[in-house]
């Protein structure tokens, strides 16, 4: 870059003429440096982010490889696993992005109740199949929502006249009893470990567990994990928590406390303590202790808060079009009359055109009436 000089040359008469034009050049080469540092400064300025962004994208991670696929597929299926949240049936099952599962809270329970629980918290589980997708992971546990064949379900033998009989019959109406979570990335699936699918499946997957309560117990609040290995019980516990705690009850009651009806779970045996678990729904409302020395000891107050479930009625299952009736063809069902309908019978008058005044209902036979082999 040429710096332009100026044509007039300051003079400095104390300084004489030779001294004055070595100030001046230094003067002038001084600016042209400013310049040249202020026109670097912004040209860096300019390319900073382009500089940022391709850094950031040569320290991505690279795609998933084929043959990382095909490893964690052979390490992961059939893998027995521990459920750290429900998992519901049906082809809505869980999305995992970021840590975050999705549903959960109120409209996990509201699925659940409609289409009934694949698996819940510290059930085993089994790895069915693993299927990898542009962005997502596809991870199917104990079957799937799809009811699946074996491959010796599709054999069947021909007979002599042309019939054939399926090797391993099977039944074409039974349900799928599993489920599935899909675990999501940003842009595409990144090359990753094993050890690194497990955690990023660990949010509804338990990979360590060595037990079901041990998995169970990596779901529950620190409270009521407390108690439980305590063996403890806490009023507004649900069943499966005092299940858990104390073990199945050698004795239960139903009673009813005017119209709330409620069960009660009892453990424990005189000359040792006696407790009284109250149960009204799934939720413990009251425990009474009965202490070997007398004391009687009664809580009711909650101790811990648990999210409630929503009660939602299940849908009515779709009725088939070939379903038996007793409408006529053509008839439509909508227009047959209800039962709290008026139906209109006939009214038939007899020739005289006056009604009979022993029959007060026309068209019905006499109150005397008998049928001719009766009279």
């Amino acid at each position: 870059m040429a710096c332009v000089l100026p044509h007039e040359v300051q003079r400095f008469p104390d300084v004489g003429e030779e001294n004055s034009v070595i100030i001046w050049k230094r003067s002038a080469l001084l600016g042209c440096f400013m310049k040249f540092r202020r026109i670097t400064a912004l040209l860096v300025l300019l390319l900073l982010p382009s500089l940022i962004a391709f850094a950031g994208d040569s320290q991505q991670t690279p795609k998933i490889s084929k043959q990382t696929r095909l490893e964690l597929a052979h390490l992961f299926n059939a893998e027995l696993v521990y459920v750290r949240t429900a998992f519901p049936m049906g082809k809505e099952g869980l999305r995992v992005k970021d840590g975050v599962v999705t549903p959960s809270g109120s409209e996990l329970q509201q699925k659940l109740v409609m289409w009934g629980p694949a698996c819940k918290p510290g059930d085993a589980a089994r790895i069915s199949d693993v299927v990898f997708k542009d962005n997502f992971i596809h991870i199917e546990i104990n079957g799937g929502p799809i009811k699946k064949q074996k491959w010796y379900q599709r054999v069947s033998v021909g007979g002599a006249d042309g019939s054939s009989v399926p090797l391993a019959p099977s039944d074409s109406n039974a349900n799928a009893r599993g489920s599935f979570v899909d675990l999501y990335f940003d842009n595409y699936v990144p090359e990753m470990t094993g050890q690194d699918l497990k955690q990023l499946l660990r949010p509804v997957l338990d990979f360590e567990a060595k037990s079901r309560e041990e998995a169970y117990l990596e779901t529950v609040p620190p409270k009521v994990k407390d108690a439980i290995q305590n063996h403890k019980v806490l009023v507004g516990m649900n069943r499966e928590m005092v299940t858990y705690s104390k073990g199945r009850p050698p004795k239960k009651l139903r009673e009813h406390d005017g119209e709330m009806e409620y069960e009660e779970w009892i453990y424990g045996e005189p000359p040792q303590d006696v407790e009284f678990v109250r149960f009204v729904g799934d939720d413990v409302v009251r425990l009474e202790t009965m202490k070997v020395d007398g004391q009687k000891i009664v809580k009711t107050e909650k101790e811990i808060e648990m999210e409630p479930g929503p009660k939602v009625a299940k849908k009515d299952d779709v009725r088939p079009a070939t379903a038996p009736t007793l409408h006529r063809p053509g008839e439509n069902p909508d227009s047959a009359p209800k039962d709290n309908d008026t139906v209109r019978v006939p009214v038939i008058v007899p020739p005289g055109g006056q009604p009979d005044p022993t029959n007060p209902t026309p068209g019905a036979p006499p109150p005397n009436f008998l049928p001719a082999p009766l009279r």
